[in-house]
């Protein structure tokens, strides 16, 4: 999961996002007042993930003001910005996220994260591919053997919502967080929808300024 430092203000997001792309991007040009989509792509570390890009980019917009954000946007290419029609994340408060969230959806959840140290503070599986030769099978594992897993909850309410990264050693501290990544579906011990609960597979995070 990377750390996001959104930008500050309208001058710096076009800077980094106008960025020319990669060495061969031969046909982007940095500076030019047009974002591509190799440019979004080289500051969001994806190369063709439409997903993971426009979650990225809202992100990154956070921190400035609706007409800041709305320059930075239409500086898109007509091609990024159709996409990103298609593409743009939803937002969420964790009660929210359970009531709305759908499944291999792209969403940003916002709350204070609440580690969860132990498979007896939380159950729950997920499906991971396991390739031999050309089979593929699936096979399910404790989701907290795989992930990082936090309860991120409401800050007005108990309310939680399951977010999960890659495991790693730097633990989140309970303040407020936004997490931006792909909605899944948790499974319970015998391989089902465990009662259509969904978690975010978290890809980008930042720390909300109070």
């Amino acid at each position: 999961m990377r750390k996001i430092m959104p930008y500050k203000t309208q001058r710096n997001a076009l800077a980094a996002l106008d960025n020319g792309g990669r060495f061969y991007n031969i046909f982007t040009e940095a500076d030019d007042g047009e974002i591509s989509t190799a440019e979004l792509a080289r500051v969001a570390g994806a190369f063709t993930d439409k997903q993971k890009m426009f979650l990225y980019l809202d992100m990154a917009l956070a921190g400035l003001d609706q007409d800041a954000a709305h320059i930075v946007i239409n500086s898109m290419s007509n091609e990024l910005k159709q996409a990103y029609g298609q593409f743009k994340p939803a937002h969420y408060i964790p009660s929210e996220a359970n009531i709305r969230g759908k499944a291999s959806k792209s969403a940003i959840v916002t709350g204070i994260p609440h580690y969860v140290k132990s498979n007896s503070d939380f159950t729950g599986f997920i499906m991971i591919p396991i390739s031999t030769g050309k089979t593929t099978t699936f096979m399910m594992v404790p989701m907290i053997d795989h992930y990082d897993v936090y309860e991120v909850r409401d800050k007005d309410s108990s309310e939680e919502f399951l977010v999960a990264h890659a495991r790693g050693t730097t633990k989140l501290k309970k303040k407020p967080t936004a997490f931006g990544g792909i909605l899944k579906k948790l499974q319970n011990e015998k391989g089902e929808n465990a009662k259509q609960r969904l978690f975010l597979e978290a890809l980008y995070y930042y720390h909300i300024c109070a």
